[in-house]
């Protein structure tokens, strides 16, 4: 229950933020990556609007992503501390102090689920990477500080990656 309501928080977050103005985002491609980093790690560049995961031989799968709106960003380096497929939302304080009418908890699988098609959560707070119901974010500074992905996207990453992967998120 802890984690279905910290999952809630980071989605909650991620959804109710307005999308600013930016570039169309893209299909996710391998792409030439030199950051330095071991294999297999995430980096999100925030700036970029843009997830790469890092595949050791000098390139990288990057992802377009939804990142934190201004005043909601953060940096820094965690790891992937659990996995959930359709995991229920429940808002976090602050989104529901935003909006009010938001239910405690909307199951998963809901259209109205904020999380997607799936979810991993960050160590060190309320956020988490994970897929969308509003496509249309993608490639924006849309959320609370979550790393929004396109469902087919997140449910691509999701096999990649395990528990314990490193992230590393710059501006």
């Amino acid at each position: 229950m802890v984690r279905q309501g910290i999952l809630g928080a980071v989605a909650a977050v991620a959804i109710l933020g307005q999308g600013l103005a930016a570039a169309p985002a893209q299909a996710r491609e391998v792409v030439a990556f030199h950051e330095g980093v071991m294999p297999g790690s995430i980096v999100v560049r925030t700036s970029e609007r843009r997830l790469y995961l890092v595949n050791g031989d000098g390139t990288a799968i990057r992802y377009p992503v939804a990142v934190g709106k201004p005043g909601k960003q953060w940096s820094g380096a965690t790891q992937i501390d659990g996995k959930y497929v359709e995991p229920a939302w429940a808002p976090p304080r602050e989104v529901k102090r935003d909006n009010p009418r938001l239910p405690s908890v909307i199951a998963g699988g809901s259209p109205s689920n904020p999380m997607g098609s799936a979810a991993m959560t960050l160590a060190g707070g309320e956020y988490a990477i994970h897929g969308t119901n509003r496509p249309n974010s993608i490639g924006t500074y849309a959320s609370y500080g979550c790393i929004r992905m396109y469902n087919q996207d997140v449910v691509d990453l999701y096999e990649r990656v395990s528990v314990g992967t490193q992230v590393y998120v710059t501006r």
